[in-house]
Formats: structure tokens, sequence, C-alpha cells
């Protein structure tokens, strides 16, 4: 399947995030990606942006500092494909340390210039490189203490990924296609090594490859889930957690601001660290032992037929019982204690 017959994502009335309760309902609990048009299109450095890549530059310089970032480099023979080397030892562009006014200095260059190197920078925080940008260009439904990141390169192609948080991403210039893909096609993406990553999140290898690439056979029933999310600035992406996603910025000068947040996290433990510990202490297992783990864990944790306690009176479920109503800390006391050997 290629891109251009790729279904479009479901976009939704930018006006639900005028309203907290309202997003929460009809974007946040479906647990599915949904565009709002033109969400963002009133932000200061989005009109700033649509004036003139100077008129943004201008923007972006009133509230730059000095401190340094990690950008990457790739040479005009990658076209912005950041990636690993073939061998997967290493990767397919440099990584230099850059202040990020300097960094859009240079980015704009490269624009100006075809067949120029690329550069490109990611996850900045705002609140710690452009002090006051995200008071200007605020999200009203995003948890008041979540600090925006900013975005910057020419143009590029980011390698399937999935993040552990839910995401708005708003395209501020240039334009976007977010290729998505749901969770469970994890098997058929041939996800590459988890702890050996370009910027932290292990990334699809198949994605990224011809369509018949004979290394990933089962890429294809990947592709036939797949659906597009085409953004022009002013426009915003809900990503909700672990959604597959390749992003493509299809202009030489391309700028996006992001909220990452976890709408139902009730503590400092996250979801992915249970699941590595859970990797060390089961998935070498003989197949008929993890198989009954498996029954436990469907049992206890992801609960398909609701609580594993219903059948007895709430007073009697323990540890069980509603984790903000302190279960929380008394399970996570008794999971430390057995951590360290207790």
């Amino acid at each position: 399947m290629t891109e251009g017959h790729l279904p479009d994502v479901m976009e939704v009335d930018a006006g639900v995030l005028l309203d907290e309760q309202r997003f929460r309902r009809e974007v946040v609990d479906p647990c599915v990606p949904v565009v709002m048009r033109r969400a963002f299109s009133a932000w200061p450095v989005v009109r700033a942006a649509e004036t003139s890549p100077e008129e943004l530059r201008a923007y972006i310089a009133t509230f730059s500092n000095d401190r340094q970032a990690e950008a990457f480099v790739g040479q005009p023979s990658i076209a912005g494909r950041y990636s690993y080397s073939n061998d997967l030892s290493g990767f397919n562009f440099e990584r230099i340390n850059i202040d990020l006014l300097g960094a859009l200095d240079q980015i704009l260059e490269n624009g100006a210039r075809p067949g120029s190197p690329t550069m490109y920078l990611g996850s900045l925080e705002t609140e710690t490189f452009l002090p006051g940008f995200g008071a200007e260009n605020a999200a009203r439904v995003v948890p008041a203490h979540v600090s925006s990141r900013i975005w910057i390169g020419n143009a590029s192609n980011v390698a399937c990924h999935n993040d552990t948080f839910d995401n708005i991403a708003c395209v501020v210039a240039g334009r976007r296609d977010f290729i998505l893909y749901p969770p469970d096609c994890i098997a058929d993406l041939y996800i590459g090594p988890i702890d050996h990553t370009m910027a932290g999140r292990p990334v699809s290898l198949a994605a990224s490859s011809t369509a018949d690439d004979p290394r990933f056979p089962r890429f294809a029933a990947a592709a036939e889930r797949a659906s597009i999310a085409r953004l022009q600035p002013g426009d915003a992406l809900y990503l909700p957690k672990l959604w597959w996603h390749q992003v493509e910025a299809t202009d030489p000068i391309n700028v996006l601001v992001n909220y990452w947040w976890d709408e139902t996290k009730i503590g400092p433990d996250a979801p992915d660290t249970a699941m590595m510990l859970a990797m060390i202490a089961i998935a070498e297992r003989p197949p008929a032992e993890r198989r009954a783990w498996k029954a436990l864990f469907d049992h206890y944790v992801f609960r398909p037929e609701g609580h594993p306690l219903a059948h007895l009176p709430e007073e009697r479920h323990g540890i069980l019982g509603r984790f903000r109503n302190g279960s929380y800390g008394r399970i996570r006391a008794l999971v430390l204690q057995r951590l360290r050997g207790g």
C-alpha cells in the first residue's frame, strides 16, 4: 500500500480543545488518533511562520538562550532519512551540540540551498530553551505542569516508533505526514533493538523499507492497517500512547510543537518499566509456564472480565482495592520490599 492510498485519520472539531471534559470524552477516551484542523492557527508562532521564515526566526529569537542541544546532521545522500547504518552498529548521521538559534540559522540556510546537508533537533523543552514561549503558545486542555517541546529541521523522515505518553502534535511551519499503525501491529513491524536507538525509542525496521523487502514478509499485514494524518501549519494531531508513527516533514523548513503527558498516571511507576521487569522474570521460561503466567497477567492486570475480586465485597479486596484510595502505595511498597530481597 502506498501513502497515496492510505485512509485518512478521523477529524474532529477543533472546538474540543476549549472544553477539558469534552476533550477527554471525545478525544482521549476513544484512544484513537484524531486530527484537529487549524486548532492552533492563532498561535503567534504559527502566524510568524506563515508570514515568512525571517519572521519565524525573529519570533523564536525573542525567547532563545545559549543553551546547547543535540542536533542530527545528515549528508545529502540520506535525504533526511535519519536511521541506522546498514549493519545496525551505528547510525547514518552525525550528532553535534549547538544552540537552538544557531541551529535554526543553519536550517534556514540549508533550506535555501537544495542539495545541502540536513539538520534536525527534536524534543527540546521550551521552558528550558525558549523560556516564555509556552505561555504565548499554549494548549488549554493540556495539564498546566506539562511543558511544550519544539522540533525544528529541514525535510526529514523519522523512523516509525511509538511513545509511552499521550501526545498533541501541533504543526507550526511546513507540512508533516504521520503514517500511523495501531499498537497491536508490533509483531508485523519488525522492531529494532530497544537499547540501541536513535533517540530513546525502538523503531520499526520494516516501515522504512520497500514494500516488497524479503526480510520483512509480515509487514504487509501492518501496511493494510495503516492510516495517514496530513497536517498543515496550525493543524494538530492527537496521538494516544503506544500508537506507532512514522513522521515525514516535507518542506525545506519545518517546525512542530508537541505536548507529552500521561492522562491516566497516578504515581511514579511506568508501564514500560513493569514490562521490562516482566521480561527478565518470565520471557525465557518454558512455553507452558509462560502461558500459565499469561493467564495470571490477563486476570490480574489486563482484566478482560473485569475486576479479579468482583465476586467479593469491596471491603474484602485488600491490596486490590481502588488504587487511588491507598492500594497503589501498599502494592508499590510490597514490590520494592521484594526487589530488595525482603
